[in-house]
């Protein structure tokens, strides 16, 4: 009881001392109490832009306790844009009150708990969610009516669903960058590749007609349409936990899984591993990216607290790789990691020590470390750390058209016996411009910081 005593003290005297520093580490944020933990978080579309602000579609979901229903929520989010927000202002918020920045637009009330939402690149109002059945859901969520979350209620209907797996598939999932495409693994070992589009084709063929996804001729049916998987991909020797396309092409995707075997996959060739490499961790693997910048570039996350990046040029024949690099600041596994869309070095990743870092890889070999509580003695390529959340941050999602602003939930039942955390953020944009800018930009305020001529 003792031991558990001195670990809530950690964490608070962790989390007043970062508050203390929000406005000099953040340009903007924006933090919301969230009734139900949240396990996943993703933008959606740009809405609207206004001069200091712009507004956000956002996706998350609601795991409840079953006294109401799972959901699949829809909100509206602004965020105001960079050196807008005063520091004193992002500083005052109250961690069990709601930000007037965050509304829920919409819900959907979701057959089983919403463990993973992924949306369409090329239609971001598309996603597919993963819960613990073996099928995967497509929704519409422009086309989806909304709906009240009361205990008894009937669950929404998916616009299309997935199948083809033969086991529970909960957490594997990834839409892909070019075409129509998901991706998914499961308890059954594989990985499972489909296309949107030939639903949508069926449909036009049985129509004569172009039929958009969530039109009324498919939202007639009494039961929601399924299609079946383009390909079945089996090499994993266990669960497999998360799947991620390659940014260059539609066909190509790797996996990973509790096997800590990390695989490429190439359906041009056959439905086998087109390179695997064993061992790639010291325990499961939860977690997978690869660099949209660099196709060259991959990151691992798993359950023995370290980020590998590897670089597939350097496997070998029998599937033997080395990473470039193995990054160790977390102190509890690794649930996400998502390298940046603005910066092709960058990358974060969040754990369950509840810490979200920001790495640069190209920083590794530096002496001094940046925004981190240590200081010069942070892990080698922590550019950041995010200390915001009380307890494991299960999802974060960088923003695709707003540079450097990430959304993260945490799940806080451990620490306060219920409900989450949903923070906007944005840190300040002296710790990630060059160096030579930074300092140029400091002198020219130094009669300002100083009160001292030139």
């Amino acid at each position: 009881m003792k031991k558990e005593k001195t670990v809530t003290m950690g964490v608070d005297e962790r989390y007043s001392q970062w508050k203390s520093m929000v406005g000099v580490l953040y340009d903007w944020l924006a933090n919301h109490n969230l009734v139900w933990p949240s396990l996943s978080c993703r933008w959606g579309p740009l809405l609207e832009q206004a001069t200091y602000k712009n507004r956000h579609r956002l996706y998350l979901s609601e795991q409840t306790d079953g006294s109401v229903p799972n959901t699949l929520v829809v909100a509206n989010v602004e965020v105001v844009k960079p050196r807008v927000a005063a520091a004193e202002h992002i500083s005052q918020f109250n961690e069990e009150a709601r930000s007037p920045f965050v509304k829920k637009y919409k819900t959907i009330i979701h057959p089983g708990e919403v463990n993973r939402i992924r949306e369409l690149p090329q239609n971001s109002k598309i996603v597919a969610t993963h819960t613990d059945i073996p099928e995967v859901y497509i929704w519409d969520l422009e086309t989806q009516p909304n709906r009240q979350a009361l205990l008894g209620a009937a669950t929404s209907r998916p616009d299309l669903v997935l199948t083809g797996h033969d086991d529970i598939a909960e957490y594997a999932l990834a839409m892909c960058p070019t075409e129509p495409f998901v991706l998914s693994g499961g308890k059954d070992k594989y990985v499972v590749l489909w296309s949107v589009q030939d639903h949508i084709s069926s449909l036009a063929a049985e129509a004569g007609s172009n039929v958009k996804m969530g039109s009324k001729n498919s939202q007639k049916a009494t039961e929601s349409p399924s299609v079946g998987p383009r390909g079945i991909f089996q090499g994993h020797t266990d669960t497999v936990e998360d799947v991620q396309f390659c940014t260059s092409s539609a066909l190509e995707f790797c996996s990973v899984g509790d096997d800590s075997c990390l695989i490429f996959w190439d359906a041009r060739v056959g439905s086998l591993p087109a390179a695997k490499v064993d061992k790639v961790h010291d325990g499961d693997i939860h977690c997978v990216d690869w660099n949209p910048h660099d196709i060259n570039f991959i990151l691992t996350g798993s359950a023995d607290n370290t980020v590998k990046m590897f670089d597939r040029r350097k496997l070998s024949s029998e599937g033997v790789g080395s990473p470039v690099y193995k990054f160790e600041g977390h102190e509890a596994a690794i649930l996400s990691v998502q390298w940046c869309p603005d910066k092709s070095s960058v990358f974060g990743s969040s754990a369950e020590d509840g810490y979200l870092n920001i790495w640069d890889h190209e920083k590794v070999g530096e002496t001094s470390g940046s925004g981190g509580p240590k200081g010069a003695n942070a892990p080698p390529g922590l550019l950041f750390r995010h200390a915001g959340h009380r307890d494991k941050v299960v999802d974060f999602h960088w923003n695709p058209s707003e540079p450097w602003t990430i959304v993260s939930v945490s799940d806080d039942c451990d620490s306060t016996n219920g409900g989450g955390t949903l923070q906007v953020w944005r840190m300040i944009d002296l710790i990630y411009r060059p160096e030579n800018e930074v300092l140029a930009e400091l002198d020219s305020y130094r009669t300002q910081i100083l009160g001292t001529t030139p």
